[in-house]
Order: C-alpha cells, then structure tokens, then sequence
C-alpha cells in the first residue's frame, strides 16, 4: 500500500447531505496521530471550509478510542543533529496547527468521543463547537504522564473552557475526566448511552446541515473570540458580522419565511 493510501485508509471521510464525516481509523493504535493523518485532517477541514456544499463537519473514531494524542514514537528517537529550535516548530506547525484548523473552520465542528480522548485526542474535541460523548468516554491530559509540556492548544483552550485553578489541576495531574464530570464543567454539550451516541450526533449534524450556515460561521467567530478582545472590539465586530450577514441570502429568507410564517429553508450562504 503506498503512503497516500495508508493515509487514506487512517483518516476516512464521505460527504453526504450537507455533512462532511471525518473518521479517525487506527484502532489498533487508540488511533493515535501521525504528523501524515494529523496533515489530512487538516487538510480536510480547509476542504469543508472552502466547499459551500458542505455545512457541518463531524469528527469521530473507530475502535475504543476516539483518539489516545499523538504517535510520540518519534519523539523518543535521539536528538542528535537537532536544532534548539526543532521541537518548537515541530508543535507549531503541527498540533497546534490542527487546533487552529477546527477553530477557524467556517462550518461548525462536532467532535463523538465514544472513548479515551487523550493529549491532542482531547483538544481535538475540546476544540470543537459541539461535543457529543459516550458515558464511557474520558478526557485526559496525558502530557505530564509523559513528562512533556501541555501542546495542541491546551494552555489557550483549557482556561477558557474549565477555568484556571480547573485547567492546572487538570494539566498537573493528569487524571481521567469522566464523560460525566466533562459534561458538569461544560466541556461536553451531551452523554448519552454508547448505543446512542451515534444518533444524538446525528441530530446535531442534521439541524446544523439545514441551518444559516454563514450566520454560523460568523457567529463561531464572534464566541470564539470574545475571551481574547475588550468590550469594545467585540461590539465592533458584532456590528461589522452583523452587516456582512444582511446581506446573505439566507438573511432575506429568514425574514421572508417569518412574515410568511413559515418554516425557513436556509440554502447556507
């Protein structure tokens, strides 16, 4: 099998009614990423970006797992000939890389966590805009267990998602986060039973491949930058996603369909 296939063959995906389905498939290895699926995920998320077809993108796994964080077998090999710079652009232009590509993704992200989701596996699903989890599923941030530093985002996500004083203990310990336990601090947005996790997904995806996709997009962007800007600059671009948005189409059948009272039928842009 050549290298592109193998790829191919790790990280799955289909499009079908709207949704882009991507599919973690190293089941034999927790599905843990090698920089090679860690670049097609990303690859396939700038590709549901840029298509208009395509209006919500679903992450999941197969196995027990949904995804253990990165294949470190690399990283145990000798650092001889390596420059003191390497392993600072390695994660820069790797993990956290990945992070950024579901964050700025225009179309919103669900993550299904049937499993363990460790390292960069958690922040792969933290960093989504919905998070559907088994009641089997667990959050762990594995990196102190392996004597590494927090990657993939977790300094930047973790805070804003649990709080400081939740986001260190957390990172120090490294403990398991039950499904449960996710789901009271707000990390997780449903648990259900495993038999169900796959159609509580699917009701997401639904709703969101039918929804004002643009209105959206934007809307992901305002929330996902709030923690970051003052009062000021969020109203301001409130304002400006507002003015951008009037001029969508789904904006006109949105009013149309209420003074016709009638149900909407978004198109996405």
């Amino acid at each position: 099998m050549s290298v592109e296939n193998a790829v191919e063959a790790a990280v799955l995906h289909s499009d079908a009614d709207g949704i882009r389905r991507i599919t973690l498939n190293r089941p034999e290895s927790a599905n843990a990423l090698r920089p090679q699926d860690r670049d097609r995920v990303i690859e396939l998320l700038a590709e549901a970006d840029a298509e208009f077809g395509i209006r919500v993108v679903v992450i999941d796994a197969r196995g027990r797992h949904f995804c253990s964080g990165a294949d470190i077998g690399g990283i145990a090999k000798s650092k001889e000939g390596k420059r003191v710079t390497d392993g600072m652009r390695r994660i820069m232009t790797g993990a956290q890389r990945l992070i950024s590509a579901v964050l700025d993704c225009g179309k919103p992200v669900i993550a299904v966590v049937q499993g363990a989701a460790a390292g960069i596996g958690a922040h792969l699903a933290l960093a989504s805009d919905l998070v559907v989890a088994a009641e089997e599923a667990t959050f762990v941030e594995s990196f102190v267990r392996r004597g590494l530093v927090v990657d993939g985002g977790g300094a930047y996500l973790l805070p804003r998602r649990v709080g400081m004083q939740k986001a260190k203990e957390l990172a120090f310990f490294g403990d398991k986060l039950p499904a449960a336990e996710a789901f009271a601090l707000g990390l997780v947005n449903r648990v259900v039973p495993a038999a169900e996790l796959a159609s509580a997904a699917d009701e997401f995806a639904r709703r969101l491949a039918v929804s004002p996709t643009s209105s959206i997009s934007l809307t992901k962007r305002l929330l996902n930058s709030s923690p970051d800007v003052d009062r000021s600059a969020a109203f301001l671009a409130e304002g400006m996603a507002q003015e951008i948005q009037s001029y969508a189409e789904d904006s006109g059948e949105g009013v149309r369909s209420f003074v016709e009272r009638r149900p909407p039928e978004f198109r996405g842009w």
